[in-house]
């Protein structure tokens, strides 16, 4: 089952503004929120926790 997070769950979880949440998504690099109404976008968790590994994991790669 999908679940959606709203942006501050994502600041929250991802320890980012939202200026550079939107930045992220503007060059491709994080996650692009999903729409849900005429007002209001969400973030699919799946997909958040999917880029939270691979920063984990570029940055370990970086370290060795």
């Amino acid at each position: 089952m999908t679940t959606f997070i709203k942006l501050p769950k994502v600041r929250s979880r991802t320890g980012l503004s939202a200026t550079e949440i939107y930045r992220r998504i503007s060059r491709g690099a994080f996650p692009k929120q999903v729409q849900l109404g005429a007002k209001s976008v969400a973030w699919v968790e799946e997909e958040i926790e999917a880029w939270q590994q691979a920063q984990i994991a570029a940055s370990r790669k970086e370290d060795s």
